[in-house]
């Protein structure tokens, strides 16, 4: 089980299973991660994270779509 959000995940690489950048930890609010969108992402990654209205500045990481925290990355789960 991966850990819970820190504070300290601040500025962290959000990355897919393949090593594709995602985006950023912008904040860590009452243990949820908030990702600021890389500005390359595609439109179907965006749709696989629900990430889909393009008004938001940053949109809220599912805990349960981590695979791993680890150094300056948070690796998402292949299954996305």
């Amino acid at each position: 089980m991966v850990r819970d959000f820190r504070n300290s995940d601040e500025g962290k690489k959000v990355v897919t299973a393949d090593g594709h950048m995602v985006g950023t930890v912008e904040r860590i609010q009452g243990g949820e991660a908030h990702v600021k969108p890389d500005t390359s992402l595609s439109q179907s990654v965006r749709e696989t994270l629900g990430w889909t209205d393009e008004s938001e500045e940053m949109y809220p990481l599912r805990h349960e779509s981590v695979d791993q925290i680890a150094g300056d990355e948070i690796h998402l789960k292949s299954n996305l």
